[in-house]
């Protein structure tokens, strides 16, 4: 069994890769920075191949599906973030963020299906976030990008589900986690959360295991912590507006003064 992983050179992708690993399937581990995945390839326990990636390219995501066509397993995590107020960010960075975090997903996402479908076996793990469900003011693109993949996601499983495929497919939809991301959004999480409660800010280590677990299970929706779990309900009994407003104050907390 063969799972492949983008990002996996930190973060989630750095923790799904030795849960996976340790349940003994062989990896292939896709990120930019060459040098983590050679770490990360000595650290496991089962064969790793380690493919360069850059994902915000659309052939360089074409040329990974000829590259590892016999997977079992899909995880598109590679993704990034944009803070700040969408008048004054910058225009390229959020293009790429945009390429990375949902053209990259859907070309993967699409091709894999077509392979998984022929065989009528297969699993895809999409990474989206709690963001997903709610309004993003100071955070907007990311949040978009986000909704996108959960909808996207959503979209495949009901097709999956109507031509009674084998196939399955997950979206993962965590809160906020310590990882990289929050250096490369230029965001702490341990400001605009801490006041919120204990438990709102996981480990990635935690939500990686949880997440593989349900995932193997057949879970669609993956939503690791009882917080972030009541946190999605809420949106069903509060105003977009309401939401919007509360997220705003809440995002303003998290910029990182230099």
């Amino acid at each position: 069994m063969k799972a492949l992983i983008t990002g996996a050179s930190s973060g989630l992708g750095w923790d799904m890769a030795h849960v996976l690993s340790d349940m003994g399937y062989d990896i292939v581990a896709v990120a930019r920075r060459t040098d983590r995945l050679e770490l990360l390839k000595n650290d496991l326990k089962t064969d790793v191949e380690i493919v360069y990636c850059d994902l915000s390219d659309a052939e360089e995501c074409k040329s990974l599906v000829r590259f590892a066509p016999e997977v079992d397993i899909l995880i598109n995590n590679a993704g990034f973030g944009v803070f700040g107020d969408l008048c004054t960010t910058e225009l390229d960075a959020e293009l790429k963020m945009i390429d990375t975090n949902t053209r990259a997903m859907h070309i993967l996402t699409k091709l894999f299906v077509q392979e998984f479908k022929k065989r009528n076996s297969g699993k895809i793990l999409n990474v989206a976030s709690i963001a997903a469900f709610f309004p993003g003011p100071l955070f907007a693109g990311y949040y978009a990008t986000k909704a996108y993949v959960y909808r996207l996601t959503q979209s495949l499983a009901e097709e999956l589900r109507q031509e009674k495929s084998k196939v399955l497919v997950s979206v993962l939809c965590p809160g906020p986690v310590h990882t990289e991301f929050e250096e490369a959004a230029n965001v702490s999480f341990g400001t605009g959360t801490e006041k919120m409660g204990k438990g709102m800010i996981l480990e990635s280590k935690f939500v990686a295991e949880y997440a593989i677990k349900k995932f193997l299970e057949g879970k669609f929706v993956i939503i690791p912590g009882k917080l972030m779990k009541l946190a999605a309900f809420t949106r069903h009994i509060v105003s977009e507006k309401f939401l919007a407003k509360c997220l705003y104050f809440v995002q303003s907390k998290k910029m990182v003064r230099k």
